[in-house]
């Protein structure tokens, strides 16, 4: 790993990244619907139904859920009878999904606080792997994609739901003026943190294209990588499996 990497726009060590991004995401928990609404115009809903279906959980199923502190995918996913662990690396993210929890009436999940890079479970112990809107912010990816496959048992799955590049003309424009013109504007008015909210379009755009990411992910030990763009790249979904 360099001495550097990106917080957004700006290099920083990684100790730096890490800390910095706890807090981002301690600030904007407890508007995390508004967060996603305003990024995806409440498209992130639509991405996320299609994102689980892809993933096709089980019954009994062990699933971890990495970087899922509130909750969103893991709701999705326990309908389906699967066991489903969430974990994320900020208490106030997982603070915001328990509460949740209670609220649904759930009690199937497990909750842990982890670091996607050094994954406190056994190795071979899940089924599958999700991560949704999460592991742009990490700051170590290909070890946290590495993390990811030892935890995984052999014919495991892996699958990632990301902002990425867009790649459709006049489309990719609009969007770009959108996110760092106005996306922060509309977090300072509706979370009162124009700062999170320009880091978050950041960090989209400092994001590796889809054909480096899937390339990251065969190098962590994945095969069979597949990318699915959504919206000609706005977002994508990865996979790939452990053999």
């Amino acid at each position: 790993m360099s001495e550097t990497v990106s917080f957004g726009y700006e290099q920083v060590s990684p100790e730096e990244k890490t800390r910095r991004v706890g807090g981002v995401f301690s600030s904007v928990a407890s508007n995390y619907d508004i967060m996603n609404d305003a990024m995806s115009g409440g498209l992130h809903r639509l991405w996320k139904d299609h994102f689980v279906k892809r993933v096709n959980p089980r019954p009994g199923e062990d699933i971890l859920d990495m970087a899922g502190g509130t909750g969103d995918i893991a709701f999705r996913m326990e309908k389906a009878g699967a066991n489903i662990t969430v974990s994320d690396i900020n208490p106030d993210m997982l603070a915001v999904g328990m509460d949740r929890a209670i609220e649904r009436g759930v009690d199937t999940l497990v909750w842990s606080e982890q670091n996607a890079e050094t994954l406190s479970f056994p190795d071979r112990h899940f089924d599958a792997y999700t991560i949704a809107f999460g592991i742009r912010n990490v700051t170590d990816i290909p070890k946290a994609l590495r993390e990811a496959h030892r935890v995984l048992r052999y014919g495991g799955r892996f699958f990632c739901l990301e902002f990425s590049t867009v790649e459709w003309p006049g489309l990719a424009e609009v969007y770009d003026v959108y996110s760092h013109k106005l996306l922060p504007k509309l977090g300072k008015v509706i979370a009162g943190d124009e700062d999170s909210y320009r880091y978050l379009a950041e960090s989209i755009r400092k994001f590796p294209p889809m054909p480096e990411f899937k390339r990251m992910i065969g190098e962590a030990g994945f095969v069979q990588t597949k990318v699915e763009p959504i919206l000609g790249g706005l977002v994508a979904i990865h996979s790939g499996w452990k053999v």
